[in-house]
C-alpha cells in the first residue's frame, strides 16, 4: 500500500516537472516573438498618432505660438465681495 503511495507521488512530481520545465523552454522561444509583436503595435499606433497631430497642426488656421481662448469666463462666478460684515470692537478692561 505504501508502495503505491510513493509511485504515485512521484508520478505527481514527475508530470509538475515536466510541464514546469517544457513551460520555461516555450517561453524562452515565444516570449521574444510575442514581445516584438507587442512592441511593433505599439510604434505603429504612436507613428499613426504623431501622424495625425501633425495633419491637425497642418490644418488650422492659427500660427505657431498664438493663444486661443475657447471661452471667456463668466464676471459673476469671480467672487463675492460681500463675505460678511465687519464689526468694530472694543478692548473692555
Amino acid at each position: 500500500m505504501q508502495q503505491a503511495e510513493l509511485m504515485g507521488f512521484l508520478r505527481t512530481l514527475l508530470i509538475i516537472l515536466i510541464v514546469y520545465y517544457s513551460f520555461r523552454f516555450l517561453a524562452r522561444i515565444f516570449a521574444p516573438l510575442l514581445l516584438k509583436k507587442v512592441v511593433g503595435n505599439m510604434q505603429a499606433k504612436a507613428k499613426k498618432h504623431h501622424q495625425q497631430k501633425n495633419q491637425q497642426s497642418e490644418n488650422s488656421s492659427t500660427k505657431e505660438g498664438e493663444t486661443i481662448i475657447d471661452k471667456n469666463p463668466n464676471s459673476k462666478t469671480q467672487g463675492n465681495n460681500s463675505v460678511g460684515e465687519y464689526v468694530d470692537f472694543e478692548e473692555i478692561d
